[in-house]
Order: C-alpha cells, then sequence, then structure tokens
C-alpha cells in the first residue's frame, strides 16, 4: 500500500482544498437538528452540487465526479480538516444511494439520484420500530398489496432526519412470507408529506429534534418506488447495513480532523502536568490515525479489485477474438487466465461484502467518536457543556453538539453488543453464544 498520492491523485486534492478555501462558510452552520439549521446546510449541499463536490465518487451523470476511492478518501481529509459543515443528505448519499447502484433499476436511479445529490430531496431512514431497532427482523410494519402498489400501515421510530426530511426509506412486511421472520420483506421509498403520514419529532437531550416517529396509515407507494424484489428486502437492507456500518458513513477524514482539533485543544489549555488527560489525548489521536490507514487498505483492495475486473473483462475480449479468428488452444489458454480472474474478483467481493468486517469498523469508529468527545469536554470543564446557543461556547459549540451525537453511535446503526456477536461468531468462528 503505498500512501503517497500519483500526481492525478495530489491535483484532485489540491483543487479540492482551494475550492474548499474559498467556500465554507466563516462561521459554523446552526445546528442541522434544528428548521433554521436543516435549511442552512440543505443550502450548503446545493453549493456542493452546483460545483461538483456533493457526491464525488458518483459517475458524472448522476451528478459525480467519477472519483475512485483514494480520491474520496482525499476530498474527506480535505473537507473535514476546513471545518466544513456537516452533511444533512447523508442518509442519502452514503446509505440510499449505494442501495440503488447495487439493487436498483436504471430508472430509479435516474430519477432518484439527481435530486438527492443537489439538496432538492432530503432522505430519512425509517427502519426501527417501537418492537424492532437492534432485533430489525422483528418489524411489524406491513406493505399491502393493491392496484399498481402497496399500501404502508403501521408505526416506525427513531428515524433520523425524519423531523425536516422530504422522504424515507423502509423495510416493511410485505410479500410471501416465510418460515423466518427476516424472510417476506419489502424495502420501500415513500414521500413523508403523502396522504396517511404523520410526522411526529423527537427531541433529543438537548431538545433538539434529531428524530421522529412515523405513523403510516394507508400510505401508497407505487412499484416504481420498491427496491429489490417484493419479499426479498432483508437482502437489501444488509447491503444498506454494510454502508452505514462501515466505510463510507463515517470517513476517517472526520475522526482524523477531530483528533487534530484535539490536539490543538490540548496544547491550548491543558495542564501539562496532567497526564493521564494527556495520554487519553495521544490515544484518540493513534486511534484515529489507524482508522485512517485501515480505510486506506480498504481503498487499496477496491482498487486491485477493480484492475482484477478490467483484466478479465480485457481477456474475455481477446477471447472474443481469438475464437472468431479460429485459434481454438491460444483461446482455451485465455480461457484460463478469465477464469484466474473470476476467481480472484469473486474472493475480493468476498472479502467486501463480509458483514463481519462491517461491524468491525461500526464499533470501533463508534468507540473512537465517543472517546474523542468525552476527552474534548473532560479538557474544557465546564465550559464544555455550552451549547451553540451560547456567545462564550467553545468552538461555536461544536464539542457539545457532537459528544450529545456521539453517545448515540454505540446503539444505533445495531447496538454494538449485536456488532460483537456478529464478529465473534461470522469473523472468529466462536460458538453462537446465549441470547
Amino acid at each position: 500500500m503505498d500512501l503517497d498520492p500519483s500526481p492525478d491523485e495530489a491535483a484532485f486534492r489540491a483543487e479540492a482544498r482551494s475550492w474548499l478555501a474559498a467556500h465554507v462558510p466563516t462561521a459554523p452552520l446552526p445546528s442541522l437538528e434544528t428548521a433554521e439549521g436543516f435549511a442552512a446546510h440543505r443550502a450548503w449541499e446545493r453549493i456542493l452540487a452546483a460545483n461538483g463536490w456533493s457526491v464525488v465518487s458518483w459517475p458524472r451523470r448522476y451528478g459525480g465526479r467519477g472519483a475512485s476511492t483514494t480520491e474520496w478518501l482525499l476530498f474527506e481529509q480535505e473537507y473535514y480538516a476546513a471545518g466544513a459543515p456537516g452533511r444533512v443528505s447523508q442518509n442519502g448519499t452514503q446509505l440510499l444511494a449505494p442501495t440503488l447502484f447495487a439493487h436498483g433499476t436504471a430508472e430509479q436511479r435516474a430519477r432518484v439520484l439527481p435530486p438527492m445529490a443537489d439538496g432538492e430531496v432530503i432522505w430519512a431512514q425509517a427502519w426501527s420500530e417501537p418492537e424492532a431497532g437492534s432485533d430489525l427482523a422483528a418489524l411489524r410494519a406491513t406493505a399491502r398489496r393493491t392496484s399498481g402498489g402497496w399500501l404502508l400501515y403501521g408505526q416506525k421510530t427513531w428515524s433520523s432526519r425524519a423531523a425536516f426530511a422530504d422522504r424515507a426509506f423502509g423495510l416493511f412486511r410485505g410479500g410471501p412470507a416465510g418460515e423466518r421472520p427476516h424472510q417476506g420483506l419489502t424495502y420501500v421509498m415513500f414521500p413523508l408529506d403523502a396522504p396517511g403520514v404523520t410526522v411526529r419529532p423527537i427531541r433529543r437531550l438537548d431538545g433538539k429534534p434529531a428524530f421522529a416517529e412515523l405513523f403510516l396509515d394507508g400510505v401508497f407507494v407505487p412499484d416504481r418506488d420498491v427496491i429489490g424484489e417484493p419479499g426479498q428486502g432483508w437482502r437489501v437492507a444488509m447491503s444498506t447495513a454494510g454502508s452505514e456500518r462501515g466505510l463510507t458513513l463515517r470517513s476517517p477524514g472526520r475522526f482524523t480532523a477531530a483528533a487534530a482539533r484535539l490536539a490543538a485543544l490540548w496544547r491550548e489549555r491543558a495542564d501539562p502536568a496532567d497526564t493521564a488527560l494527556r495520554d487519553r489525548v495521544a490515544d484518540a489521536v493513534i486511534a484515529a490515525r489507524a482508522y485512517h490507514l485501515r480505510a486506506c487498505a480498504t481503498a487499496t483492495r477496491e482498487t486491485e479489485a477493480a484492475a482484477s475486473r478490467a483484466a478479465e473483462t480485457r481477456a474475455g475480449e481477446a477471447r472474443a477474438a481469438e475464437t472468431r479468428s479460429g485459434t481454438r488452444a491460444s483461446a482455451r489458454a485465455t480461457v484460463r487466465r478469465a477464469a484466474t480472474a473470476a476467481t480472484a474478483r469473486a474472493a475480493d467481493r468476498q472479502r467486501a461484502d463480509n458483514p463481519a468486517e462491517a461491524s468491525v469498523n461500526k464499533v470501533f469508529w463508534s468507540e473512537l467518536d465517543l472517546a474523542l468527545h468525552e476527552t474534548a469536554l473532560d479538557l474544557l470543564g465546564p465550559y464544555g457543556e455550552l451549547s451553540d446557543a451560547a456567545a462564550d461556547a467553545p468552538g461555536g459549540g461544536r464539542w457539545a453538539e457532537g459528544y450529545v451525537f456521539s453517545l448515540a453511535g454505540p446503539v444505533y446503526a445495531g447496538t454494538n453488543e449485536i456488532q460483537r456477536d456478529i464478529i465473534a461468531e461470522r469473523l472468529l468462528g466462536l460458538d453462537r453464544g446465549r441470547r
């Protein structure tokens, strides 16, 4: 793994750095968990999109730049190092979009992705229910077949962004039922202002409505808003969960930037004699750096897999040409090369799709986020409790806001207890524990 960017990657990073230096707001935006802040962050998404920086890794036809994973990592580093605002669109761009790329139709991608990229449509995640949080397969909300689509009934809770978002995606019981609870689920997209939808905000510890509960009473969803086959929603949902627990939603740039701010805070405010606090700062910085290096390893693996796929394509084309020309011996040799490349590609995909690896990532970043913010608040003392509403709040209240959010990290996207079970059973091969 070469950590030095290529000339093209270095140019990409320099362009991003220059643009961010010229456009990042000089003062923090209001919290996106308020109506005012949500509108301000949506406007920021439009500025990003208008200049091609909203979804850099997407294909150009959907508003992206076609950037590689390495370039995306470089952009994320620059984005958070510049102090740019948090992304109000991330449920859509980092969760729903990868799901549509993997399981959606061409029509769905063409219709849904562009307005997602430019902030016109902000998405909420509607998975959890009152008795189905970490045990997602226990959900009871239903999708009933009707002419031309489905009717949604039931309740969703802890729906991120739903207080102010435009649309939501979620799982419902619809399609053929099976013997196991995760069978017979259907993955749908639906508008939050449709007849039959009631949105009730849920206030966080600081009083801001970061979540909402949704009540659905006969909400019509056309067939074109079902992702994947009806009844096969669990497989689609696991694709979304992999994005949420893995690399895409929690980019390393966010944590390395926070670690740099924490180290600066230590130099500015700390008592040098407090070696215990000093060690906590050092541990957090090291952990953020480790997370970054692991992401670089993932990027390397994806780059190698892409090269393998390209080689396979070239071999297939050569095989076809040789077959047409009648050189059968050469064609057989080409077939063997293609089979070898296909085997390597399958192995790469198996590693990339391993949910246990996403679980390792999720436990690590959620505990790192909490450690960063707890250490910062201990450094700040009483001032650390000041929110963004206080004029003299350190950093505009960013540490306090981040701490409240980090408390939820070990719970959402599947609790860390559930993730440790997955790691134990699927990665380490240990016996299934008592539940």
